[in-house]
């Protein structure tokens, strides 16, 4: 029999986790409609996309943390263009992928696969309002370089909302500014790699459950996997502890 101590801290535990999920519903929006497309669509440099909060997706079961590629994203979104309004549902792989500096605005993902926004070329993009749940690792994967704004977005049973490419072909220095956000129930909210100048700036954000908030990793460039460093506000993870409750 376990000690009365072990008892009363896993009955504890338990507890907490079952007020959280009783209390917490994450806020995915009603869909107006549904498509299922054949393959990704495509949008075009300059284009603004407008859902009409419809849900989109590949019509496939999702394959895990397995890598997939483009060929099973629901949208590539080319340089300077804008998704809005739009459910992503979880019949796909790979969400979305930016090809060059873009806008999310108002997308929500229903169920995510391997990760929801992978950036992937450009090098300013913009996430603004909507949400994501269901992530077993990344919600946003950012490969490239340059300077991401995640802004009133909202997370939910999740691996990391963030993570800075800690061991991609080629490393870059990148940044990320976090305001807004509403993270409940996950591992960590950032990871970025100390040693190529990575900063990540959280302001006016709330953490309900969240292991960590920021950790600092040292990332490499012959393809094995980052060292963690620190956890905790340091010149890489910059906001100040505790975050408020949710």
């Amino acid at each position: 029999m376990l000690p009365q101590t072990t008892l009363l801290a896993l009955l504890a535990s338990t507890t907490l986790a079952s007020t959280l999920n009783k209390r917490y519903t994450f806020p995915l929006p009603e869909s107006k409609g549904s498509k299922t497309f054949d393959e990704p669509y495509e949008i075009a440099e300059g284009e603004i996309y407008d859902g009409g909060m419809q849900t989109f997706g590949r019509g496939v079961e999702c394959s895990g943390q397995s890598e997939g590629g483009e060929d099973d994203t629901v949208f590539i979104i080319q340089e300077g263009g804008t998704l809005k309004n739009a459910i992503i549902g979880p019949d796909q792989s790979e969400g979305v992928y930016c090809k060059g500096s873009c806008t999310v605005e108002n997308v929500w993902w229903e169920a995510v696969c391997e990760d929801a926004l992978s950036l992937k070329g450009g090098s300013t993009f913009k996430i603004s309002g909507g949400g994501a749940q269901g992530a077993d690792d990344k919600v946003i994967q950012h490969n490239i370089g340059g300077d991401v704004t995640i802004d009133g977005f909202t997370v939910y049973n999740f691996g990391k909302l963030y993570r800075s490419c800690g061991n991609c072909d080629e490393m870059y220095q990148r940044t990320v500014t976090i305001s807004n956000v509403i993270a409940v129930d996950g591992k960590s909210m950032v990871g970025v790699n100390q040693n190529f100048g990575d900063v990540a700036t959280i302001t006016d954000t709330c953490a309900t459950d969240v292991k960590d908030i920021c950790i600092s990793y040292e990332g490499k460039e012959d393809g094995s996997e980052p060292d963690e460093i620190s956890k905790g506000p340091s010149e890489s993870c910059q906001y100040t502890e505790p975050l408020a409750e949710c």
